[in-house]
């Protein structure tokens, strides 16, 4: 822990920490629900929502990454039970039932809503208070958006192909 660390922190670095877990849970149960949507998702265009859904794991993964690193910069500890996850998410975890690559998708899009909800949260949190944790929330909140964007997009790419088929 850097002892500096937490001096800088305009607020209640407890709460703050706190704040922080509920992400990492959030982002732990997103890195999981991308990663096992990419083992079971079927349907015509099944490699290219592979290929977003493992890229979007590894995003999500790093930003668990992030969270940890900053908690414990603030002399803070991780989540370390993944029992845990479930008591501390924002977001929840919606297993997949239907692994039709739409379902999948919207899952997904579902999920990344919720983490910029969370995240812009955090942000306004953040913003005059602790600039370092600001300045991390901010990356991760791009990254949720870029993901919503992808998502997104990918729905579009599906509707024109099933259109295309019909």
């Amino acid at each position: 822990m850097g002892t500096k660390a937490r001096e800088i922190v305009g607020m209640d670095v407890e709460k703050l920490l706190g704040l922080l877990n509920k992400a990492l849970a959030d982002e732990w149960l997103a890195y999981y629900q991308y990663w096992i949507g990419a083992k079971v998702v079927v349907g015509p265009i099944r490699n290219d929502v592979v290929t977003e859904l493992v890229e979007h794991a590894t995003d999500e993964l790093r930003h668990a990454g992030m969270l940890v690193d900053r908690m414990i910069q603030l002399g803070g500890t991780p989540l370390l039970k993944p029992e845990d996850w479930y008591k501390q998410t924002n977001c929840g975890y919606e297993a997949p039932e239907d692994f039709y690559m739409e379902a999948i998708v919207k899952q997904n899009i579902k999920g990344e809503q919720c983490a910029i909800s969370v995240y812009n949260s955090l942000l306004k949190i953040t913003r005059e208070a602790d600039p370092i944790t600001y300045e991390m929330v901010y990356q991760i909140l791009n990254d949720e958006l870029s993901h919503e964007e992808d998502l997104e997009n990918l729905l579009e790419d599906m509707h024109v192909k099933e259109k295309a088929l019909a």
